[in-house]
């Protein structure tokens, strides 16, 4: 660490100049009150005669009372801005008491956080105060409590926590030859619970890593946390994954994130790469929309010692935005979830980094344990386990707001559980739900669905959808999008709000933003979807409703029975249409008469699903319908890019809602053989209210599944 006080000046023989500011205002105000009593006091006074002996003129008797009732004042308002201008440079002085040289670095000391200007904090001069366990019972009464007055309680708590920087020394980290090694110039390993390397060819200083020991709840020495390795160390970080014989590596940065660098890519795309003497070869590697999963097959080239091959599983969260936290911690809960399932009994331990290893890093390791403590003891201690394993590396969990999430995703775990279940076990589970009857017993399924509808509907993220103007754009008022993942159209010169529509971004199994849940469109906003679709290069409509149910106008008929129709400066001309079972399939060409400068295309080809067997009220008959257009779906995107989905019914709600939660459930079957019908409902809930709006719904998605795994279990590898 730089050394604080290093380059203070003097202001007298060893007193710095920072010990006499306190004095200064004092000896100010001493001096202006001998002013003023030399000028009220009696003239014979010989110890103020002085004062006015330097005056060149005799003055008149009244001059010297009337000279201090002016000059009185003016000293007094000169005290007060020399007391205001000392005391703000007194706090500025106290901030960099705290954070001098802490701040960002030429490229960043904080791995996140920076529009939050978040310091490196010191223990309270108070003392630290005493945070007890919460049984599980009251956790949930206490987040409420301390997340009030916008979380003063949770920011009291936080800074409570000790640094860490005075439970050792780091004496290794700031030699010379190490510290081009650090990323950051103050995130260091303690010397006591530092990762040893083997010295390569007896180089002193070549045992040096950027890394920690941490424990888990019970586990010693569970984790390593390290920074995101340098393009100069990342032999190292190869040479300390083979030394210490992990089988995981949990990544929770992306290489770059607002064009700063924040760790550097480690591993090879494909094929194999050798990294000092480790060879490391691609084995696998699958993308999912919160975390990519790739296996590596990794050897040591040295003549001598244990020269096996290995198989090393990397985990990299991708959805940790660039500042702050996760919007929810379903994700995160998912991943940490297979971090536990694809790491070895007898591995060692589990390296885990962002790009300091200190914030994400440490807020991942804590929701492990904590959740370990939650199962064994019925009750969490983050504060103390904070504590804890700042004494193994300084500054672990590194801002309020990580702190707070660590909570956040600690109460989900308690409230909803693992509700995940792998196929074979879903007969068993339908089983639990079903009564005496083919039927499903209602209660436990209204138990499912009753925490479903607990999800907060978020009405301050609403501001856009609530305007007066856009209000006319609804055919639902409940049912409009939040603001954080709206569709934004190009706005139209000179006409305010034509950047609405009433659309949803929504998250498929694989990629972000995969769908987008919009109603079916009224005569007004028709020109608005076809700019939608233009302008985010749908090539894929779902319809799930009809023009018209029980004579009620339930979706604007947004395209031509024959020829072509335009709509604003799109044009629409239908090319064919097909009904096959209860689907039909058309096909239109589309043509932009004003393309945008981003795309050059003028025209695209753009199919239309029409599902007719979902009546307005219930499900359908049967669950084959479902699959067999969720997979002409699927061949079609794969066949055009995969490109966003438009989905809508008549509100853009319950049946959109459940067909994109069969997409990605099903999806994850065959990919996974997991399914988890209830936190797939859940994640959608929260990208937009009231999606599968019913519990008959809910419930059809179970039915689904079961129908999928019936029809293609002689196939795949399911049971």
């Amino acid at each position: 660490m730089r050394s604080r006080g290093a380059g203070t000046r003097t202001a007298g023989p060893g007193l710095p100049r920072s010990a006499m500011e306190p004095f200064c205002p004092l000896l100010l105000a001493g001096f202006s009150l001998r002013l003023a009593r030399a000028f009220t006091v009696n003239e014979s006074t010989p110890a103020d005669s002085n004062w006015t002996s330097t005056t060149a003129e005799p003055q008149a008797p009244g001059a010297r009372p009337l000279l201090a009732w002016l000059l009185l004042p003016l000293l007094l308002l000169l005290l007060l801005l020399l007391l205001a201008g000392y005391f703000l440079r007194f706090r500025k002085h106290r901030k960099a008491t705290v954070s001098g040289g802490d701040r960002k670095m030429p490229n960043g000391i904080l791995e996140e956080q920076e529009q939050q200007r978040v310091m490196l904090l010191s223990r309270s001069p108070s003392g630290p105060t005493k945070y007890f366990p919460i049984p599980v019972g009251r956790l949930e009464e206490e987040i409420r409590a301390r997340s009030a007055d916008d979380g003063k309680m949770f920011r009291e708590e936080f800074h409570s926590l000790p640094s860490g920087h005075t439970q050792g020394t780091f004496e290794q980290a700031n030699r010379e030859e190490n510290r081009d090694k650090n990323r950051y110039p103050n995130i260091l390993p303690n010397d006591h619970s530092r990762v040893i390397l083997s010295q390569v060819d007896g180089t002193p200083c070549s045992d040096y890593i950027n890394a920690s020991y941490i424990d888990g709840y019970k586990e010693k020495n569970k984790f390593i946390a390290a920074q995101g390795p340098k393009q100069e160390t990342v032999n190292d970080f190869w040479r300390m994954i083979w030394e210490q014989k992990s089988a995981t590596i949990v990544m929770l940065t992306n290489l770059k994130e607002r064009k700063e660098e924040k760790c550097f890519q480690y591993w090879p795309d494909q094929g194999c790469w050798t990294y000092g003497h480790i060879r490391v070869c691609v084995e696998d590697c699958v993308v999912l929309v919160d975390y990519t999963v790739r296996k590596f097959c990794i050897q040591s080239q040295l003549p001598d010692g244990c020269r096996a091959p290995r198989l090393l599983c990397q985990l990299h969260f991708t959805s940790w935005p660039d500042f702050g936290v996760p919007f929810t911690p379903i994700g995160m809960l998912k991943f940490l979830k297979k971090v536990k399932t694809l790491n070895p009994a007898h591995a060692g331990p589990i390296v885990v980094h962002c790009s300091a290893g200190v914030g994400r890093t440490g807020t991942f390791i804590v929701i492990d344990a904590m959740m370990d403590m939650m199962d064994a003891e019925q009750q969490v201690d983050v504060f103390e386990f904070v504590a804890r394993i700042r004494h193994q590396r300084p500054q672990m969990v590194q801002t309020d707001v990580q702190y707070t999430f660590i909570y956040q995703a600690l109460l989900e775990y308690y409230l909803y559980g693992d509700t995940e279940l792998d196929v074979a076990s879903l007969e068993k589970h339908l089983q639990a739900l079903q009564g005496a009857t083919s039927h499903f017993n209602k209660i436990g399924l209204e138990e499912e669905f009753r925490k479903l509808t607990n999800v907060r509907i978020m009405k301050e993220n609403m501001r856009t959808g609530n305007l007066p103007a856009n209000m006319k754009k609804a055919r639902v008022i409940q049912i409009i999008p939040y603001d954080f993942n709206r569709v934004i159209l190009s706005m139209k010169r000179g006409q305010e709000y034509t950047d609405y529509i009433n659309a949803s971004f929504i998250d498929g199994y694989r990629q972000k933003d995969y769908f987008i849940a919009t109603q079916g469109p009224l005569a007004h906003t028709v020109e608005d979807f076809w700019r939608m679709v233009w302008e985010w290069r749908c090539h894929t409509i779902v319809m799930l409703t009809e023009v018209q149910e029980r004579e009620q106008d339930k979706c604007y008929q947004y395209w031509p029975a024959e020829g072509s129709v335009t709509h604003g400066d799109i044009t629409i001309e239908i090319k064919s249409d097909t009904l096959s079972e209860a689907i039909s399939v058309r096909d239109f060409l589309v043509t932009c008469n004003q393309p945008l400068a981003r795309q050059e295309e003028q025209t695209r080809a753009v199919r239309q699903f029409h599902f007719h067997g979902w009546p307005e009220v219930g499900i359908p008959a049967e669950g084959k319908g479902m699959i067999d257009l969720i997979a002409a779906v699927q061949k079609q995107q794969q066949q055009t890019g995969n490109h966003p989905i438009t989905v809508h019914c008549s509100a853009g709600a319950g049946r959109t809602g459940t067909f994109i939660a069969l997409s990605n459930i099903l999806e994850r079957v065959k990919a996974e053989g997991l399914l988890d019908v209830f936190q797939a409902v859940k994640s959608l809930r929260l990208q937009r209210p009231h999606m599968v709006q019913t519990q008959e719904q809910y419930e059809f998605c179970y039915k689904v599944v079961q129908d999928f795994i019936d029809i293609f279990s002689d196939y795949a590898n399911f049971k």
